[in-house]
């Protein structure tokens, strides 16, 4: 089995009982530990290489959502015997992927329950997402003991993706009884134990709880997808490096003000399954009060409200690649370029 990690989990020795309990189980291992933040193409051909040089039969991802999504695509390309880029788009292969299991170290992506994969092009650093019912992993196990250690600002970050997730999936045009259910399911999980997570990150049952926050996350968004604070982050994440869980995190309240009124009823239902107010207070309310907890939540976690990164004469560009990317999401309506120039400039330090 091909390992796919990055090289500070390694380091950290984070990995090695699961490699000893694979050898105790006779399985044969090669780890790959290339994997960077925001995998581009030719981090994900380097695994697929390694897949076949050490003659492989499948593959295990061991770390956050890069270190998964980067082992998905090379479970795809490994069994198509393809490059990364032959992978991006929806149903690009022939074949299924090599099998293919997930064990998360953070809980946020909720990578382990979706069958897209996010890699960023080789030289201008754009990410493409390939699509598949079959990078869905044979099984993931989540485990919050490996969650034990993560620093606060990682649990923060990666925590508030999880509940973008869920919120955009509920919010979204595209949602069923399903993926509510489990959008519901995980802002409960995540308003009810996050900040606790940040502040002792040894609580194994909070860890636990916001393990199955980040998976119902994932599993929520698989069919019901994103919206417009995805399309944002993912271009601050693209263009400077920013993570993707703090983008998200930064620009969340942002766009559920723009969107407030377009979405108050499910606003309003979120915030009454999460004990924030009750239905008789109307849904104009309960929306502001759940914009307000998120407020109070990155307050509380220390989520900063902005970032320097943003350069000035960049923002037409982000402004425009994130209205082309927004429109293919299911949201409870189109922004305007203004708008979005908005969010941007009120989020630049």
């Amino acid at each position: 089995i091909l390992v796919v990690t990055d090289k500070p989990l390694r380091d950290l020795g984070v990995l090695d009982s699961t490699l000893a309990a694979l050898d105790a189980a006779g399985v044969r291992t090669t780890v790959y530990d290339g994997v960077l933040p925001d995998p581009t193409e030719q981090v994900v051909d380097g695994g697929i290489d390694l897949f076949h040089q050490s003659g492989c039969d499948s593959v295990l991802a061991f770390g956050g959502g890069s270190s998964i999504d980067a082992a998905k695509v090379i479970a795809l390309g490994a069994a198509n015997n393809c490059k990364a880029a032959e992978c991006i788009g929806a149903k690009k292969c022939k074949l299924p992927a090599v099998p293919f299991f997930a064990v998360p170290t953070t809980a946020g992506t909720g990578s382990e329950g979706t069958f897209i994969a996010v890699i960023s092009n080789n030289d201008t650093h754009a990410k493409g997402a390939a699509i598949d019912p079959c990078l869905i992993p044979k099984a993931a196990a989540l485990d919050p003991e490996l969650m034990r250690d993560l620093p606060p600002h990682i649990t923060a970050a990666t925590g508030m993706d999880a509940l973008t997730h869920a919120i955009e999936s509920y919010i979204g045009k595209w949602g069923t009884e399903e993926t509510n259910y489990y959008g519901l399911a995980a802002c409960r999980l995540i308003f009810d134990n996050l900040a606790e997570a940040c502040r002792d990150g040894g609580n194994l049952q909070v860890r636990e709880s916001m393990s199955l926050a980040s998976y119902y996350g994932g599993l929520a968004i698989t069919n019901a997808l994103v919206g417009y604070v995805h399309a944002i982050s993912h271009n601050l994440g693209a263009r400077y490096g920013v993570p993707h869980g703090l983008g998200n995190a930064i620009v969340l309240p942002h766009v559920l003000t723009l969107l407030k009124d377009d979405a108050a009823d499910k606003l309003a239902e979120i915030a009454v399954h999460c004990d924030m107010g009750e239905t008789s207070e109307g849904a104009p309310a309960l929306a502001q009060k759940l914009i307000d907890r998120v407020w109070a939540l990155n307050e509380e976690i220390n989520i900063p409200r902005t970032t320097d990164v943003i350069r000035e004469g960049d923002i037409e560009d982000l402004v425009a690649a994130a209205i082309t990317e927004g429109g293919n999401y299911p949201s409870p309506r189109f922004i305007s370029e203004e708008e979005c120039r908005g969010v941007l400039k009120a989020i630049s330090a």
